[in-house]
């Protein structure tokens, strides 16, 4: 018995890849307060889900009053970030490496993807500090379940595109969701130009 040719074996795939170090950023019209205008930066993505952190949302908590062995290696703003909805009294830490630093055999650091690794807060930061360019901490995370992101996806809830290794600690006060629309290849770049409030106009 033949098998008949799957369509999309001749086909390249169109849906956009999701990986460690993707972004997600947010459609226009995804106007869920949680993830409105939002950027979220993918640590884990594999059959059992997804996990990343909005790397575009400072609190008002300087990290110096809940961390202050770590202050000093934050980047600026040097306040926590508000990761995402879940587990918001966890804290996370990503951080973006030197140029050529080599972390094998570094306790406490975990690759995510290029120069962008996870950093243990239970790690000592002295040893740390030299390898890195800055740090960033995060209160609570973005999760989806097994297909929840997937369904998210298909309802172009979220673009996705790559990571430059700066996202991470981005210089404050950047809209970074409109910088990160913009560097992308047309018509992706228009939406950068979308206003925030669409009801005000």
């Amino acid at each position: 018995m033949e098998h008949a040719e799957e369509p999309d074996d001749r086909t390249a795939s169109t849906e956009p890849v999701v990986r460690p170090g993707s972004l997600l950023v947010s459609a226009t019209d995804l106007t869920e307060p949680a993830f409105r205008r939002t950027v979220v930066y993918v640590i884990e993505h594999n059959d059992a889900g997804s996990l990343g952190v909005v790397i575009n949302r400072a609190s008002e908590t300087a990290v110096h009053t809940v961390l202050p062995q770590w202050a000093e290696l934050c980047a600026r703003p040097k306040a926590l970030f508000i990761g995402g909805p879940v587990k918001r009294d966890a804290a996370l830490c990503l951080a973006t490496l030197r140029t050529g630093a080599k972390i094998d055999g570094v306790p406490g650091l975990r690759r995510v993807d290029g120069r962008v690794v996870m950093v243990d807060l239970d790690c000592d930061p002295g040893q740390v500090g030299p390898l890195i360019e800055g740090t960033r901490v995060f209160a609570g995370y973005s999760g989806w379940t097994m297909g929840q992101l997937d369904g998210e996806l298909r309802r172009d809830d979220w673009i996705v595109v790559s990571a430059l290794p700066s996202d991470v600690i981005g210089p404050p006060r950047a809209d970074l969701w409109a910088q990160v629309l913009r560097r992308q290849p047309l018509p992706l770049a228009l939406l950068a130009t979308h206003p925030i409030d669409v009801e005000r106009n």
